[in-house]
């Protein structure tokens, strides 16, 4: 039971090294062989006062003994989409490939988007994301003609406003890159501009790339906006738009940040060609955020049997259900590697683009040790939900654990890795400025008169 005193001690915590900042050398120097540090805390008047070594002298009262646990700073989740979440119920994916969540999408948004209906939807959202621990959230908002972009960042600026003080909101415009081209796309850059958000498109290989990045570039620059984009969502290996948008920065002199989703086709390309896009994204200010969980859920979903099997067997019939071999995730490891920025994220939720998902980035984290090997060790992997994924929303004081900053953490019962990424911890205690939150978490049956329910 965390006390209601305005200082108190929390004590014998385990804490990821990574994620500590402002300590005594020494005290990192005793890390275990997961990279854990074990420390108490105290807490005064909301904010981290002291860090000291777990043991270390007799704590004053009140004090609470969390048993070895883990803490972890508030979750920063860099990439989603809000304003298509819970919309699985009412339009499915039928087959569930990237084709069809496309047009499906699209279908939904025409039939169902205004207001309340996003209002609602993206605030079932939020509550999930904070109950789970999140503090910071960047969503993308649909953005491909005037109307849907008015009524999105409409809905987006009233959520930032009640939401004030509890998560961190910033927004991204999604649309085809080739709109910044159109009056449409200067209109999109102003009202971004006005709710402090981050300019962004999907971009594809066309003949036209060069002229297309460097214009959405000048409207950034033009406005001081950083840059999101959507990057190689696809297995095809001849797709490198990720290196078109590190040679546009370099061309233009881009300053801000620019963060790259998705990532995927840099998996199967040929290493020379990863090296050329990795040198290219050293020479300037971009980090990658990969989503595994979602990657997972599109990926090689195409292939049909007889493709497959056509050198293995002629007596298949035709179209049975196949196994994946393609999963879609970048190449984080090498990234990381070579110096470019790594967050992870939790990307869409309920939707047709991905069918689960809770907007808990634990959960993101966990799938993701296991479907990269970020294990073994596990270093400073845990920055790639807090402190790095802080720092490419530019929140320098978010995502991570020091004397002087609030004490926004997340409480788990879990020792080792093992024991937090083998259960969903769903008791883990959130505390906020300190003191624990509600972390009840909405009941689906809330959207059942939009989306129709079970």
């Amino acid at each position: 039971m965390i006390p209601k005193a305005t200082t108190y001690w929390l004590c014998n915590v385990r804490v990821p090294a990574a994620l500590l900042e402002g300590v005594d050398p020494g005290l990192l120097a005793t890390r275990d062989r997961d990279d854990l540090v074990r420390v108490d805390l105290q807490i005064d008047a909301g904010a981290i006062a002291q860090i000291a070594a777990a043991g270390d002298g007799d704590r004053p009262q009140p004090a609470v003994d969390w048993r070895g646990g883990q803490v972890w700073p508030c979750f920063v989740d860099l990439h989603t989409h809000l304003d298509k979440g819970h919309t699985w119920e009412r339009t499915p994916n039928p087959d569930g490939s990237f084709e069809s969540a496309i047009t499906k999408i699209k279908q939904d948004a025409a039939q169902h988007w205004q207001f309340e209906d996003l209002y609602r939807r993206m605030e079932f959202g939020l509550r999930c994301s904070y109950a789970h621990g999140t503090q910071a959230l960047r969503t993308h908002l649909d953005c491909y003609d005037n109307g849907l972009a008015t009524t999105n960042l409409a809905v987006f600026r009233a959520l930032k406003d009640a939401w004030a003080g509890r998560l961190e909101l910033q927004a991204v415009t999604l649309t085809s890159i080739d709109t910044f081209l159109t009056p449409l796309g200067d209109r999109l850059a102003d009202q971004i501009a006005e709710v402090g958000g981050v300019l962004g498109g999907l971009v594809l290989m066309h003949p036209e790339l060069p002229q297309q990045l460097d214009r959405v570039f000048q409207l950034a620059q033009e406005r001081g906006l950083p840059l999101d984009f959507h990057t190689d969502e696809t297995g095809d290996p001849s797709s490198i738009t990720l290196r078109y948008i590190a040679e546009a920065a370099l061309r233009n002199g881009f300053e801000q940040q620019i963060v790259c989703g998705h990532c995927c086709s840099l998996a199967v390309q040929q290493p020379e060609a990863v090296m050329a896009t990795i040198r290219a994204l050293q020479q300037v200010r971009a980090g990658v955020v990969s989503l595994p969980m979602c990657n997972l859920y599109l990926q090689d979903r195409a292939q049909s049997a007889s493709q497959r099997w056509v050198n293995l067997s002629e007596s298949l019939p035709g179209a049975i259900a196949t196994t994946p071999r393609w999963r879609g995730v970048t190449l984080i490891h090498e990234l990381k590697h070579q110096g470019i920025p790594v967050a992870l994220a939790s990307d869409n939720c309920r939707d047709v683009f991905h069918s689960f998902g809770d907007h808990d980035v634990l959960e993101v984290f966990s799938q993701s040790v296991k479907i990269a090997h970020l294990d073994r060790p596990y270093g400073d992997w845990p920055q790639a939900v807090t402190k790095t994924a802080a720092d490419l929303m530019g929140l320098p004081q978010v995502g991570r654990i020091a004397p002087g900053l609030p004490a926004n953490l997340v409480l788990f019962r879990g020792r080792s890795y093992s024991e937090l990424l083998s259960r969903p911890q769903g008791d883990r205690v959130v505390l906020r400025q300190g003191q624990p939150i509600d972390t009840t978490l909405p009941d689906y049956a809330e959207l059942d008169d939009l989306v129709g329910g079970s």
